[in-house]
């Protein structure tokens, strides 16, 4: 019968615990870069009429801190609201800009990632 030394299997048990908290660490930077790139590109396309905190109104556009994807799509993309959205403000100023439609998934994360006020 083959026995096992207790310092190989406790080094065994730290190289499987540091893989883990490496896996997990990498998980955590994935989602906080997509929500830093979403950042970057509301930053330089979106704060000149929007407010630089999203949860704040712009000096055209209103808070737009928690919207939602399809929100963020229809109006990014089509300067259209999804079906059955009430807009916050009845103004028709915001243009398409179908230059992100790579970018809408980062940018809904960022836009999740502020909570409302």
């Amino acid at each position: 019968m083959q026995t096992t030394r207790p310092g190989a299997l406790r080094c065994g048990v730290l190289a499987a615990a540091g893989t883990l908290a490496a896996l997990l660490a990498a998980c955590g930077q994935h989602e906080s870069s997509s929500i830093e790139r979403g950042r970057r590109v509301y930053v330089a396309n979106c704060t000149v009429c929007h407010n630089t905190d999203p949860a704040l109104p712009g000096s055209i556009g209103p808070p737009v801190a928690g919207s939602e994807r399809a929100l963020v799509e229809a109006r990014v993309l089509r300067a259209e609201y999804p079906p059955g959205y009430t807009p916050k403000r009845s103004t028709r100023a915001m243009v398409a800009l179908p230059q992100l439609a790579g970018s809408i998934d980062d940018l809904a994360a960022y836009l999740a990632s502020v909570p409302p006020r």
